[in-house]
């Protein structure tokens, strides 16, 4: 073998140990950025476990990522993603140098928890999420993938303690920070679905532009074939009556052009039964201004549900601001006066201006 030739293996053999190195360090690396990263986050820190990463894939994992409340009595994380997939597109760096990436994170859980002080809540406010993202995951996200995720709205001291949440939630969200501009605009879609309290279809989907403030979006949902009593942990802790039978559907639909909101909500129960009186006035668990109250709601409920259809609707407008949307409580009361003397609502979308057309 010729001095060259030893030469040139050398550096072969020298560039594997290189790359092999490299390949060893760089999850340990990345990992402890990114946890220097996500440890001030403002009123929250994060924490991933594990990073795995395939070169020549362009491709690495996140395992077991979590963000916290720092200052807060909560016992569920803001944030867990057990496993985050981020792979790098090799097309659109070729052809214009730029790195794209797609993210699939895989059964993530996402809680927001209520209580009676600001210690026992956890709504994810006091951080700028998509400046922090966009550091975590410095690439432009073409598609984001949510399987068999988790929403979850929880209050540990009500009482009854309140668990309401979506799961088998799968979503698609496209064109998110390398969306075409359309019309001075940026149009990203977001697709998704999953299920109320494990049983209730939720379907819904959004356009909007992923680098504004969510000053012109459109958002539509629709969640039908509810069961009611499986909402009473809810319905006892924040209105005090609990429902003994019913089913219900729920539509809203709104659309935010230069930050005004516009839309409407529109729920439509069937068959509900709020009051018995063998339930709730001789039931020893339960006080007596308790009973008197279901009875109040229950009678109320009956004297203005469409007695034809045996169902109870509204549809309540959505106004203002996206800092500051509000509903027209008088508004909801007419509409429901509508609807006993008049006709009962179906759960379809209807144009968002209709009450402008009538």
């Amino acid at each position: 073998m010729t001095r060259r030739s030893k030469i040139g293996w050398s550096l072969l053999v020298l560039l594997a140990l290189l790359l092999l190195a490299v390949h060893l360090l760089l999850p340990y690396i990345i990992k402890d950025i990114m946890n220097r990263k996500m440890a001030d986050m403002g009123d929250y820190r994060g924490h991933v476990e594990d990073v795995d990463i395939v070169l020549w894939r362009g491709a690495y994992r996140l395992n077991q990522l979590n963000i916290v409340k720092i200052d807060g009595e909560q016992q569920v994380p803001f944030v867990r993603l057990p496993r985050t997939d981020i792979k790098m597109r090799l097309r659109p760096f070729w052809e214009h140098g730029a790195i794209v990436a797609e993210v699939d994170l895989y059964s993530p859980q996402l809680n927001f928890v209520d209580g009676d002080s600001e210690e026992q809540k956890q709504s994810g406010q006091g951080v700028d999420w998509r400046d922090k993202l966009q550091g975590l995951i410095p690439v432009r996200l073409d598609r984001v993938a949510i399987i068999d995720g988790e929403v979850a709205f929880r209050n540990f001291h009500s009482e009854p303690p309140v668990n309401l949440y979506v799961n088998q939630l799968q979503l698609t969200a496209h064109n998110l920070t390398n969306a075409d501009q359309r019309d001075g605009g940026r149009d990203a879609d977001l697709e998704g679905e999953g299920l109320l309290l494990a049983h209730a279809p939720l379907r819904f989907s959004s356009r909007f532009d992923p680098l504004g403030d969510w000053e012109n979006a459109d958002f539509r949902l629709r969640l039908t074939d509810v069961e009611l009593t499986r909402l009473n942990d809810f319905a006892t802790a924040y209105g005090r009556f609990d429902f003994n039978a019913g089913t219900g559907d729920l539509v809203l639909e709104a659309e935010i052009r230069d930050g005004q909101v516009q839309g409407y909500i529109k729920p439509l129960l069937r068959g509900v039964d709020i009051f018995d009186m063998q339930q709730d006035l001789r039931n020893p668990d339960k006080s007596v201004i308790r009973g008197l109250w279901e009875a109040v709601v229950g009678g109320g409920q009956q004297l203005l549900q469409n007695q034809r259809a045996d169902q109870f609707a509204t549809r309540v407008d959505l106004s203002g601001t996206v800092k500051s949307p509000d509903v027209s409580p008088w508004q909801a009361f007419f509409n429901i006066l509508r609807n006993a003397f008049v006709e009962a609502f179906t759960s379809r979308f209807e144009p968002i201006h209709k009450a402008a057309d009538e």
